[in-house]
């Protein structure tokens, strides 16, 4: 099982290492400035919404994400 991940602050922290800012954020996701803060305060996040965000952001969530299952290795 995942390791509690909070999906909206690996959000945040991803935007604030990109030097952008919430305003451009919300334009790049085609939402308002207050509803760009409600995802950074989600735990989960529709799947579609993370694979847009991944390629504004230019970062792969899905790979941090899978790496926290710990899962053995298949053969």
């Amino acid at each position: 099982m995942a390791n509690n991940i909070h999906i909206g602050k690996m959000i945040q922290e991803q935007l604030k290492k990109s030097g952008h800012s919430v305003v451009w954020f919300a334009s790049q996701i085609h939402c308002s400035r207050v509803n760009a803060y409600k995802i950074f305060s989600k735990e989960n996040i529709d799947i579609n919404l993370l694979i847009r965000i991944s390629h504004i952001l230019e970062y792969d969530f899905f790979k941090t994400l899978s790496s926290s299952l710990n899962l053995p290795v298949s053969k």
